[in-house]
């Protein structure tokens, strides 16, 4: 019977794939050391012995010289027994793991990553690396998520915990992506969370199109992302990273979000009143909504969402990201240089942010009024009708509290004008990036270690983002019958 030192080394494991250290290379360098240590000290005491019995040249002949007397041994002297040390102060005993600490009771009661068969490695994200995998007791295809611990100064992340608890609760909905499960590696530090598998994310697949999507392709994309958020709205959550490389497609035509890790409950947050500030380190760059770049701590989070989601809209017609800037003084300044100045109103609830005070408003257009920025609008975006631009602009709005909500937008009459909505089933199938090779980003990546001012150290969150104790929750049975109707809507022609 072979060893357990013997058995194949789970390929969850594989250094390859996630940076870890091969323990067999190391143990076998290591060995090579201790033989080479071993082999100089043996060389060593060999040439010690060949010097003691050479005799040296130098030296007068011991034969000829008299021989002299030997001196008479001293006495011996008594000894006093030496009294016996005492004995030892018991160790004090050793502090267990910080991280171990940390970790969650419930995942302790997760299933092995084992009963999962890795497949290939499809990308990699400031907060885990997505594989593909095959289930092996039904051989069905799904996406692991390797959450990132190692770097986690304060045990388990908050970001895994939000990801974690936002998906499983908010599995109800067919736009958010679906998650099974939570499973563990050899230690409690390997975490995975297991979801459905999409065959593209949006980025990749605008990025490698040869065509761009219809008009009535991107009415049907928009809508289902609209029809997302508004979900996580109105249950008192807000995404906070929202672009086109967290947003999921199959072959289907099913969009789907994804990426929880910067998600807040914010259903009993006074955080439009000022009460509870809250970091403008969120959303990547290129999706960042105004308010945030100029440093605002106390902001509408769903206000934030829309403004991603007015990026991405325009991102679907062209392709390109609608401001790619390349900090966050040139992103404004984008901003400024696509919408002109805020209406006299909305500049003066911004004038006072912290970084608003370094912008030189004369290089910038005067405000004209809500067509101009509308026709600034068609311009960039070329495609964009009307109505299209209407509500573009409204999500687009520098005033926070005049953006358009989720669930207006899906009101707009930008869906009921011609041409319609494509069924979801009718959109073309592509081919799949997701097979082995890591696709190249070229966009920025999210707020790493983006904690809210009132985040608590070790891992804790408020008992509103994670329920607490036991694995039910996590567990597949739990995630197989979700509790509440999952929620839909209707495309309109």
């Amino acid at each position: 019977m072979a060893s357990t030192a013997e058995k194949k080394r789970s390929r969850w494991l594989d250094d390859d794939d996630d940076g870890q250290p091969n323990t067999g290379d190391l143990r076998s360098t290591m060995s090579q050391s201790k033989g080479g240590a071993s082999k100089k000290r043996k060389a060593s005491s060999a040439a010690s012995t060949k010097t003691d019995a050479a005799p040296d040249p130098t030296a007068p002949s011991t034969a000829a010289a008299p021989s002299a007397p030997t001196p008479a041994a001293p006495a011996a002297r008594r000894r006093t027994p030496t009294p016996a040390p005492p004995p030892p102060l018991p160790a004090p005993p050793a502090p267990p793991s910080r991280l171990a600490t940390m970790t969650p009771a419930w995942i302790q009661s997760c299933r092995s990553v084992e009963h999962y068969e890795k497949l290939n490695r499809i990308d990699e994200g400031a907060y885990g690396v997505v594989y593909r995998a095959r289930d092996r007791s039904t051989g069905k295809i799904v996406a692991l998520k390797r959450l990132k611990l190692d770097q986690e100064r304060h045990g388990f992340p908050v970001t895994a915990l939000r990801e974690i608890s936002s998906l499983l609760r908010l599995r109800a909905h067919p736009h958010i992506v679906h998650a099974r499960e939570v499973v563990v590696g050899s230690t409690l530090t390997s975490v995975f969370l297991v979801m459905e598998f999409l065959e593209h994310d949006v980025k990749g697949l605008l990025t490698s199109m040869s065509m761009p999507f219809l008009a009535s392709e991107v009415k049907t994309l928009i809508a289902q992302l609209l029809a997302a958020v508004a979900f996580l709205h109105a249950r008192g959550r807000v995404h906070r990273d929202l672009k086109t490389s967290n947003l999921l497609l199959n072959n289907r035509g099913m969009l789907k979000v994804a990426d929880f890790g910067l998600t807040r409950v914010i259903a009993r947050d006074a955080v439009a009143a000022g009460v509870r500030p809250l970091t403008p380190l969120v959303v990547t760059l290129w999706y960042r909504a105004p308010e945030l770049l100029l440093g605002a701590d106390t902001y509408d989070a769903t206000a934030v969402d829309m403004w991603s989601v007015g990026c991405i809209f325009a991102e679907l017609i062209t392709r390109t990201p609608l401001l790619s800037g390349r900090g966050e003084i040139d992103q404004i300044d984008k901003v400024f240089m696509l919408l002109g100045r805020p209406a006299p109103a909305a500049w003066k609830a911004m004038s006072d942010l912290p970084h608003a005070k370094n912008l030189n408003l004369a290089r910038y257009m005067e405000w004209t009024g809500e067509a101009a920025v509308r026709a600034r609008l068609r311009a960039k975006v070329p495609g964009l009708s009307e109505q299209g631009a209407d509500m573009l602009a409204q999500m687009l709005e520098w005033d926070p509290k005049r953006r358009i909500s989720a669930q207006d937008a899906l009101e707009h009459t930008y869906f009921r004008e011609h041409p319609p909505a494509k069924d979801p089933a009718m959109f073309p199938t592509f081919p799949s990036r997701a097979n082995g090779e890591m696709k190249k980003r070229d966009s920025p990546s999210a707020p790493v270690a983006a904690h809210d001012v009132d985040d608590a150290p070790g891992g804790r969150i408020p008992d509103d983002d994670v329920d607490g104790g036991g694995g039910g929750l996590f567990s597949e049975a739990a995630v197989a019958n979700p509790a509440g109707p999952a929620a839909s809507f209707h495309l309109r022609a």
